[in-house]
């Protein structure tokens, strides 16, 4: 005897209810009157179809097709079961209609995060490249240093990511989609700025920088490039922003390492000075990532797509 709520009194539909492609084959037969003429509507072979509805009736304990030289009609209990079935299966297209409505807002939806070099110097023009091809996908945009951009994506809070460190963050798979490098740049005054001898990079891993904050991806490369020499000194200023920086450094807070891409307007205009380095390489590539195992799909491939060709 069974207890009200007791699962063991109601087995799962799962094997009370017919498959959907059995009930289908009823209704097609009910409607076309020819069990060959059923199958070949459905894509399936006339033996095929004969196995699926014998099965179909077996399951339910009725005959449901007459079968005769001239073609198959539903008996009383066939008709009475394809009324059923034509409700089921109403209900399986609805459901299949919210579920494909569902999976349209998803891709239409893009979340990105990036570091802060991809998301000021890289990432509009890729963004306005996907609306061209993609007008209805709504994008949103965090952005970070490297590790806050990984730990988004691992988290499910991003569809994809980009950063700039040294290596690919744990719980991610990467791609590299661009390569940047690291400058050494300083105020016109700044001593180092009028120097006719290249800054050696001991003396760069002794003076004290305006640097980004631990955890960018600039300060990885750096660090990792002056860990022969001990590492960086302290900072004179340890700033969040890259915009942060350049202006500390444009006033002449000191010297800073900072990307490239970030520095092109400020020394094609004189207002801070590229310092030749020697003994260092501060390349670096810029990487786009996505959780393991997750391969990007939707805006987010056309996304990674559009970067990997701008790289190419």
């Amino acid at each position: 005897m069974t207890e009200p709520g007791d699962p063991s009194a109601h087995p799962p539909l799962a094997g009370r209810v017919p498959e959907l492609g059995a009930m289908e084959l009823l209704l097609a037969v009910g409607r076309l009157g020819s069990l060959g003429r059923a199958a070949r509507e459905l894509g399936i072979s006339q033996p095929a179809a004969s196995g699926r509805l014998r099965a179909l009736e077996r399951q339910l304990g009725v005959a449901l097709v007459r079968r005769s030289p001239g073609g198959s009609r539903l008996t009383d209990e066939g008709a009475l079961v394809s009324e059923w079935a034509r409700k089921v299966l109403e209900a399986a297209e609805a459901f299949d209609a919210g579920a494909r409505a569902l999976r349209g807002r998803r891709d239409s939806r893009l979340r990105v995060a990036a570091s802060m070099t991809v998301a000021e110097y890289l990432l509009p023009g890729w963004l306005i490249a996907l609306h061209h091809r993609h007008p209805g996908t709504a994008v949103s945009l965090a952005a970070g240093n490297t590790v806050a951009v990984a730990q988004q994506v691992v988290a499910g809070e991003a569809d994809l990511g980009f950063v700039e460190g040294v290596d690919v963050p744990a719980g991610l798979d990467a791609v590299v989609i661009g390569h940047d490098r690291l400058l050494v740049v300083a105020a016109p005054a700044h001593p180092w700025a009028r120097r006719r001898t290249p800054v050696t990079a001991a003396e760069l891993a002794a003076t004290p920088l305006v640097l980004r904050e631990t955890g960018s991806g600039t300060r990885q490369v750096l660090d990792a490039g002056l860990a022969a020499y001990g590492g960086a000194a302290v900072p004179v200023l340890e700033l969040a922003s890259t915009t942060a920086v350049k202006a500390a450094t444009v006033s002449g807070a000191g010297p800073a390492v900072l990307s490239e891409l970030a520095v092109v307007e400020e020394l094609a205009a004189h207002r801070l000075v590229a310092v030749p380095v020697t003994g260092l390489e501060l390349r670096r590539a810029l990487r786009a990532v996505w959780a393991s195992g997750h391969r990007p799909a939707g805006p987010a491939r056309d996304l990674l797509a559009l970067t990997v060709r701008a790289e190419g």
